[in-house]
């Protein structure tokens, strides 16, 4: 229970004004909808071409390090001049309104598509409480790397979760700690965490890990420097005033994804999570978006989430599919450009018929309470 001020009849449209999100950079949101589409892109040609040489956007999954580093800045900037005045208990309740709702969804296709796959899987090796085990944990992110026709991945049901598993971790460790750190404290940890960044891609060759049982530290190395890097700019108030827009700036965006997957990794690497993210999001902050990309940023942004947490799903059954029946290039490109429309126009069903209206009833009840 909250302990509310006697005064709280006063105070309330103070309080209600503590609850109201600030305003979003448009050209931020844009770039979160281009790294979403390029995870799409970088697990169809990962399944299509195993070989990461041949795989045109071999470095896709570096997305997910633009995710955090973004996460990193847009929490601080919701949230540092108001979580005092919320409360942690407030935070968490945001929090969980925002990103649990596709989380538990997820869980759900998740599994509908691992019993009912026609290509492939083996459901009937696992027993019902088993079965009820691996969604419970999938919908409340228990990392549970026990299926081995999934790879051993961390959440077997819906694989990207392996990430809002850090996300949340992050936003906890924010609550607790970082949003009345220091600058300079901040500074400090943060290249502590960019050491880690440096050993983990040096040992592995690649930043990959995080989703599997194996490389499940990776995952912490990963979330600690971008989202404190993120964080960091916020608070330096590194907003770099430019002319790019939205086009120019997810070009440069695009280009770490489809560097060359090489024998390098190890250096390139971390060179784009440690200055290339930091940069792009301090210019996406000082960027103005043209009235003819702003209605395409906004819907880039709102879309990002839902495609993020739903395409795997899919994807899963295409990698079974592929197995089954080999497929010549005109019919992989085919099946990749109308599976990610399709994936798209899913993605915009579920913001539209489950996330939005689960959020805005939550929203309301919150608000009642």
């Amino acid at each position: 229970m909250i302990n509310l001020p006697l005064n709280f009849q006063h105070m309330q449209p103070q309080n209600t004004n503590i609850l109201k999100t600030k305003q979003h950079f448009e050209i931020l949101d844009g770039l979160r909808g281009v790294a979403a589409l390029a995870i799409v892109f970088f697990h169809f040609m990962e399944i299509a071409y195993p070989d990461y040489s041949k795989n045109f956007i071999a470095h896709g999954f570096l997305a997910v390090d633009f995710f955090f580093c973004l996460s990193g800045f847009v929490i601080g900037y919701a949230y540092d001049e108001r979580i005092e005045k919320m409360g942690v208990l407030e935070f968490f309740k945001s929090r969980l309104i925002r990103l649990q709702p596709l989380v538990i969804f997820g869980s759900v296709i998740g599994m509908l598509s691992f019993l009912l796959d026609p290509f492939g899987g083996h459901p009937e090796l696992y027993n019902v409480g088993k079965l009820i085990s691996l969604f419970l944990a999938s919908i409340f992110l228990i990392p549970a790397p026990v299926m081995d026709d999934r790879f051993f991945n961390l959440f077997g049901l819906n694989a990207p979760s392996w990430s809002l598993f850090w996300e949340y971790a992050a936003n906890i460790f924010y609550a607790a700690i970082l949003y009345k750190i220091s600058r300079l404290t901040l500074r400090l940890v943060t290249v502590v965490s960019a050491i880690a960044i440096c050993v983990v891609c040096y040992r592995a060759g690649s930043l990959m890990g995080g989703w599997s049982g194996d490389t499940f530290w990776d995952g912490f190395a990963r979330i600690s420097y971008s989202f404190l890097a993120g964080l960091l700019v916020y608070r330096s108030n590194w907003i770099i005033k430019n002319q790019l827009g939205f086009i120019g700036l997810a070009a440069l965006l695009l280009l770490a994804f489809i560097m060359p997957f090489s024998e390098w990794n190890w250096l390139t690497e971390p060179l784009v999570v440690l200055l290339y993210f930091p940069l792009l999001i301090a210019l996406g902050a000082g960027a103005s978006v043209t009235q003819r990309f702003k209605k395409t940023c906004i819907f880039s942004g709102a879309i990002s989430y839902p495609l993020y947490m739903t395409h795997y799903v899919a994807l899963t059954i295409f990698g079974n599919y592929v197995v089954a029946h080999k497929l010549s290039t005109p019919q992989l490109i085919f099946v990749i450009i109308t599976g990610t429309l399709l994936l798209i126009s899913f993605g915009y069903l579920v913001m539209k018929l489950y996330d939005l209206p689960i959020r805005k009833y939550l929203t309301a009840k919150r608000k009642q309470a």
